[in-house]
């Protein structure tokens, strides 16, 4: 598997492309394309990666994802079941500068919307009554054409600029496409912790798994995510945490193994890094 590069078919002069998802789960590979993409997650649920970032995704978020910043929207297993009748569907917006010509982007009056495509490029969660509005927003501009469309959109572009009820995502802000050897081994090592997480991991697996001695996977990893494996797993064990206490009658103690930690003192201390609130908190 490789970080797979998207190219987002469009209209010449359009000014941006809709894309509505509809589907059993969402695509499962870590993938990037060169367009920033808004996204509203209408039906779903698992887990999200953007560059360095994980957390959970849910129904009803929305997201702006960075221009070639590595993202997956990883449905819980469940999704995969061939009897499930969950679903996915979402819906999206892409565009950059190609969108409309670069000229158009560098007018005076789109300082606001290139400031924000210069933020972008880390990945935000929009909250709050921005969230809300634009969702309205995309609901209706995906009947309409013309000049009410661009009207919408460069309302919605407009929200976005003014808004600071935005959550940026990553850490580390996208600098550019994954090569084909790089994306494969970083693909390689999300799927090999999604899939084990909930079991010791020891560093000379995942040392295996990209081709490299631990010493240069540590050092790797840092370089290119600005963190460690292990917080890395462990952000990935919390994220897992978090469904469970939603979906599942289990005690903390059983969660926390579950999920794959080894002692409830630990698993208090990342989740509690991860999230803001402790595990017995996080509900209320």
């Amino acid at each position: 598997m490789k970080v797979v590069s998207f190219q987002v078919p469009h209209i010449m002069r359009e000014a941006f492309k809709i894309q509505l998802d509809r589907m059993p789960h969402f695509y499962e590979k870590l993938h990037q394309h060169q367009e920033i993409q808004i996204m509203w997650i209408e039906k779903s649920a698992g887990t999200m990666i953007a560059g360095d970032y994980v957390g959970r995704f849910n129904a009803g978020d929305l997201y702006i994802i960075g221009s070639f910043q590595a993202h997956v929207f990883l449905n819980d297993p469940v999704y995969f079941n061939t009897d499930s009748n969950l679903g996915a569907s979402s819906v999206s917006l892409f565009f950059d500068e190609k969108y409309l010509g670069r000229v158009f982007w560098q007018l005076d009056e789109m300082d606001e919307t290139r400031r924000l495509v210069e933020k972008a490029a880390r990945g935000f969660k929009v909250l709050g009554n921005t969230r809300n509005s634009i969702i309205s927003l995309i609901k209706k501009v995906v009947n309409q054409k013309g000049v009410d469309k661009l009207i919408t959109f460069f309302s919605i572009i407009k929200l976005l600029s003014e808004s600071r009820e935005m959550e940026i995502l990553s850490v580390m802000a996208s600098k550019e496409n994954f090569g084909r050897n790089e994306g494969k081994r970083m693909n390689d090592i999300l799927q090999f912790t999604l899939r084990e997480s909930h079991r010791k991991v020891y560093i000379d697996e995942v040392a295996k798994v990209a081709n490299l001695t631990e010493e240069a996977f540590c050092r790797y990893f840092k370089t290119r995510t600005g963190k460690t494996y292990t917080n890395f797993l462990n952000e990935v064990r919390v994220s897992q945490a978090c469904k469970m206490l939603i979906d599942k009658d289990l005690s903390i103690q059983d969660i926390c193994f579950q999920s794959g930690f080894s002692n409830l003192s630990n698993f208090n201390r990342a989740f509690k890094k991860v999230t803001g609130k402790t595990p017995s908190k996080y509900l209320s």
